[in-house]
């Protein structure tokens, strides 16, 4: 009787109050969620970990989630059941997600089937886990929102992390021109590896000059911007005439001189997955899935922690020098 009254439960990481690292809590008592009708129960083999999670925990930004509650969207595993009227899917299926009802740090997960998608042979789970955000971000802050066309310049500041490397592929084989910046050699190599034509190391005091002697008289047309509090102001003065900058990550306030965005008629322009409607994430699914098939599609999985380590990737993911590829969870 023992063992039957333990199998329902699984290993969860939990959040009762909102602030740093220490209030995740890893459980083993918690129930596997059973899947509604148009859901799907997964057993998780990786979930990735987002910048983003860090500030939902920490209680600063602007969704926040009923307490407690278990962090992580982007999971990759096995189909274990699936609900009412999900015919998309069926057990036994290698899928990930951009999204999760009952939070992906965890052993299972359920997910809605409109925002689970299958995971081909070609990728491994962990790589699987470092496609949903990333790569669905990266294809909105590109085409949704920057209206990029092949030939445009995009420089992508952060290029070594999760999105940036996402970034990076999808324009190169679109056909833009990348350039893009990290802060170890480490970081800069990875990031000539995966579809920047060019490299800059952004803790050099005069790295901004560096990419303006590269440029000439001709601007960049698009700035993915991860650390806009940080470059937001000398992003103004790097952009073509009509360029943009894409808001896609951001850690506080910054100062910037609005004329800039006059002598350019540039615009900056907010990244946000959660406001994509349907019918954008199956336009970003789509796009995602046929660079997986075509074989450009192929993520960088960077640190791997166990569950129980979950404490030290929060404290990593935001204070670790050089982003390489997607963090990930290993439940």
């Amino acid at each position: 009787f023992a063992m039957a009254a333990t199998r329902n439960v699984m290993r969860a990481v939990r959040v009762f109050e909102f602030g740093g690292p220490e209030v995740l809590k890893l459980q083993s008592d918690v129930l596997i969620p059973s899947p509604k009708e148009n859901q799907v129960l997964i057993k998780v083999h990786a979930c990735g970990v987002n910048p983003v999670e860090t500030y939902i925990r920490s209680g600063r930004y602007a969704r926040k989630p009923a307490l407690p509650y278990t962090p992580g969207s982007d999971v990759a595993g096995v189909v274990e059941s699936v609900g009412e009227h999900v015919t998309a899917f069926k057990k036994g299926d290698r899928v990930f997600t951009i999204d999760t009802i009952s939070g992906g740090y965890a052993d299972y997960a359920v997910a809605a089937a409109n925002r689970v998608f299958p995971l081909s042979e070609k990728l491994d789970f962990r790589q699987g886990a470092a496609v949903g955000i990333p790569y669905f971000t990266a294809y909105r802050a590109l085409f949704q929102k920057g209206r990029a066309k092949a030939g445009e310049i995009v420089l992508v500041h952060g290029a070594s992390g999760g999105v940036g490397i996402a970034t990076c592929q999808i324009a190169r084989a679109c056909g833009l021109k990348v350039l893009g910046t990290a802060g170890t050699a480490e970081g800069m190599n990875t990031v000539l590896r995966n579809g920047a034509h060019q490299v800059f190391n952004h803790r050099e005091a005069n790295y901004v000059d560096k990419i303006k002697e590269y440029m000439g008289t001709e601007g960049v047309n698009i700035i993915i911007e991860m650390l806009s509090n940080v470059n937001l102001a000398t992003d103004l003065q790097l952009l073509a005439p009509a360029g943009r900058v894409m808001v896609v990550g951001c850690r506080g306030p910054v100062e910037i001189n609005p004329r800039d965005t006059m002598s350019k008629e540039s615009s900056i322009i907010g990244v946000s997955l959660f406001l994509a409607t349907e019918e954008e994430r199956q336009e970003c699914a789509a796009a995602v899935l046929d660079g997986v098939e075509a074989g450009w599609l192929k993520p960088i999985v960077g640190s791997e922690y166990p569950l129980e380590k979950v404490v030290q990737a929060h404290e990593d993911i935001i204070h670790s020098s050089g982003a390489r590829g997607k963090m990930v969870l290993l439940p």
